[in-house]
């Protein structure tokens, strides 16, 4: 099974011999293809579908919304190459994308208010000396793989798009 890079490459070099403009077809492919995979991205970046949790200070949407704001998808032709960049600079991205371990441990100012948590910054004269301890009962946070999804929808574009160029040249 060839690679995502040499068949790319192979589709570039058929389109090339049949006289087309390929750093032309690279660039419009690329966009294209970066603007679909932020789609995903943010697409499975909680919360979505009805957050179960949520409350002051938490699922807010952020990490979702910066997919399309730190990306560049307008892509920078180079040395026969067009780069195009996926990104998402919250800080705790990859801790969604990858999972991560949860040690038990007291967050001051977290508290459970009518069901739901809220947090409640120091100085609010309600909750100064409140919080809860976290951590104890899920050890593991499993990952989203939002980014990985992505890039395999950027992947399955490009192999879509420049297949269908190469078959519009020969018609």
């Amino acid at each position: 099974m060839s690679s995502f890079g040499s068949q790319t490459r192979k589709r570039f070099a058929e389109l090339h011999k049949l006289g087309q403009n390929v750093p032309k077809i690279m660039a419009e492919v690329a966009e294209g293809a970066t603007i679909a995979a932020v789609e995903r991205a943010t697409e499975l970046t909680p919360p979505n579908g009805g957050a179960a949790i949520s409350g002051t200070g938490t699922r807010s949407g952020e990490m979702a919304q910066h997919w399309s704001t730190d990306s560049k998808t307008k892509p920078i032709l180079t040395g026969g190459s067009a780069r195009t960049t996926l990104a998402n600079n919250v800080q705790y991205a990859s801790y969604v994308n990858d999972g991560h371990h949860m040690d038990q441990h007291f967050v001051p100012g977290l508290v459970v208010a009518d069901g739901m948590l809220q947090w409640l910054p120091k100085g609010d004269s309600e909750n100064d000396s409140g919080g809860i301890t976290v951590g104890t009962k899920t050890k593991y946070v499993k990952g989203k793989y939002m980014k990985q999804a992505a890039i395999g929808q950027y992947r399955k574009l490009v192999e879509t798009e420049l297949g269908k160029r190469v078959r519009e040249s020969f018609k």
